[in-house]
């Protein structure tokens, strides 16, 4: 693999929030600080569970949340910035093809070593501009995420929002949470029905390297 120039890659918080004072109503399960993900460790960067986004793109996702509470759901986030350290983490995991302790929750139907080849692992992530967030969303009626047919983080053809291997109810939660977001102004990719991007997003050129810590980000804001 060549990797590729790290030039653009800074470590300055200051257009960054700390979601949650922008989006109050929604849930946080930071998956990548815990050790329940594909590579069953914590991820180097993730200093604390919390989302952070860049202002823009956490503005664009309040006005999501709120129309979304207005009929009845609240947004669960599973990830959102995620720093160049992290992903690096992800590359030197993919490598070691002797650590599979997570396949049978994550990949059990992809070989490690094809993680590269099929795009689940790649060395530049979205995440790490700022303006992508990886969520789904809880029925407030019943307190449950809604069905969408497969976990987080499942690397799958299954995965993929056009899938209709899954039931209609699943497919339809899928698109619910699809048209939700692209209304938002975010735009949704074909491999993951949890994941999206501000399309309009400011930093898009530019990969952020400090950590997840709400201190660090308002340390930066004084």
């Amino acid at each position: 693999m060549t990797e590729r120039t790290d030039s653009l890659i800074r470590m300055d918080a200051g257009g960054f929030v700390l979601l949650s004072d922008i989006v109050p109503d929604m849930i946080q399960e930071i998956r990548y600080y815990s050790t329940y993900n594909f590579t069953g460790d914590r991820i180097d960067g993730y200093e604390e569970p919390c989302a952070l986004l860049t202002k823009e793109a956490a503005q664009a996702l309040r006005a999501v949340s709120d129309d979304l509470i207005r009929q009845g759901f609240r947004l669960k986030i599973y990830d959102a910035y995620r720093p160049v350290r992290a992903v690096r983490h992800f590359v030197r995991w993919a490598e070691d093809i002797a650590d599979t302790r997570m396949k049978a929750c994550f990949y059990p139907d992809v070989d490690k070593e094809d993680l590269f080849a099929q795009g689940y692992i790649a060395e530049r992530s979205s995440h790490s501009r700022g303006s992508t967030v990886d969520l789904t969303l809880i029925d407030m009626k019943t307190g449950r995420v809604i069905d969408t047919g497969t976990p987080f983080d499942l690397f799958s053809r299954l995965s993929w929002p056009s899938c209709r291997e899954v039931t209609q109810e699943q497919y339809g939660n899928r698109m619910f949470l699809r048209n939700a977001m692209k209304q938002g102004g975010f735009a949704p990719i074909e491999s993951e029905w949890w994941h999206f991007t501000l399309e309009d997003e400011p930093y898009p050129d530019t990969y952020f390297d400090f950590p997840v810590s709400s201190a660090y980000v308002k340390r930066q804001q004084i």
